[in-house]
């Protein structure tokens, strides 16, 4: 049984670090995962981040407030003095979830916030999230 979901891919080429998530996993799989995503950002010093979250469509509170309010933040100060910028991609059915859902709400409007020491953006399709992501800060 596979240890992980996520796949790690630093592109140094493109200046920023890809995840893909290949299904959905348990909190505490997941927060593993982000620390590896951490953990890979900082040894290749890439504080530009596409996180692939299309397959995972369960959509853990715990884990969405987990992510906004404090990973992100403990990521953006061990990445400084770089930016942290993240695009997420999601599918077009976990964005419609996010549109109703009021406390997936709380959550987005706190981590797409301009006063974050971090940049969240959300995105359905790859291409503008990568073009968004490599933009000059």
């Amino acid at each position: 049984m596979p240890t992980t979901v996520c796949t790690i891919t630093p592109r140094p080429d493109l200046g920023i670090l890809v995840a893909r998530w290949a299904a959905d996993a348990p909190p505490s799989q997941l927060r593993a995962d982000y620390f590896a995503v951490l953990a890979a950002a900082s040894q290749h010093q890439l504080g530009r981040w596409l996180l692939d979250v299309r397959r995972r469509d369960q959509l853990d509170p715990e884990i969405g407030h987990w992510t906004t309010h404090e990973f992100y933040l403990q990521a953006a100060a061990q990445l400084a003095p770089q930016l942290l910028h993240i695009a997420v991609l999601c599918s077009p059915a976990r964005l419609s979830v996010y549109e109703v859902d009021p406390t997936q709400q709380q959550f987005l409007a706190f981590g797409l916030a301009a006063e974050r020491p971090y940049q969240l953006r959300l995105f359905i399709d790859e291409g503008q999230a990568i073009a968004w992501v490599k933009e000059p800060a």
